[in-house]
């Protein structure tokens, strides 16, 4: 398991609720914090991962020793009170920053790992990072939030994001299309 970066096609898939909770999937989980951490993020989505999930974990120190670990299955994000505009990165669009504008506070509904039921009112960083991977979950990037004018600028990167894909693609490194959907649906019948 690794870190997938755009423009993979997974990236773009819209995820599917999690019915179940199996211990392959805690040990999905538990990677998906190993990564997370290795890459100094906050918050990482399944689909990050070429899962076709709905979850995502989060620590807001990025660091194990600190922080608390947080898993959200089937997030529902709702209320969105105020706007605050702030820088954004991704670990799937890795050394790629850019302002978004978004709710300062929202109310979000989930599920931990364990199956009891998340309803919480959040602001700050934490709301952020909740609205930033749900975003993941719908298969939304943080640039498609951005202005018009500010997604211009980010052209040139795109492209080199877009060149490496097909490179990787070309030596084999990547599967076609067709086998990436073969494999998600085969996720979403496990799990959703």
């Amino acid at each position: 398991m690794k870190i997938i970066t755009y423009p993979h096609p997974t990236l773009r898939h819209p995820s599917k609720p999690v019915k179940r909770v199996d211990a392959e999937l805690k040990q999905i989980v538990a990677r998906m914090f190993e990564l997370m951490y290795e890459s100094n993020g906050v918050g990482l989505a399944a689909n990050q991962v070429d899962l076709p999930l709905r979850l995502f974990v989060a620590n807001l120190e990025a660091d194990p020793e600190k922080g608390e670990p947080l898993v959200f299955i089937n997030p529902v994000i709702s209320r969105p009170k105020g706007s605050v505009e702030q820088e954004e990165g991704c670990l799937s669009l890795p050394g790629l920053y850019g302002p978004v504008i978004r709710p300062k506070q929202v109310r979000i509904t989930a599920y931990t790992m364990s199956g009891e039921a998340i309803d919480a009112t959040v602001s700050g960083l934490l709301a952020r990072v909740v609205q930033h991977e749900t975003d993941h979950l719908d298969g939304v990037l943080f640039f498609d939030r951005m202005p018009p004018s500010r997604q211009t600028k980010l052209r040139g990167p795109l492209s080199d994001f877009e060149a490496e894909f097909t490179n990787r693609r070309k030596v084999g490194e990547i599967p076609e299309d067709m086998e990436l959907a073969r494999r998600l649906t085969e996720w979403e019948q496990r799990y959703c």
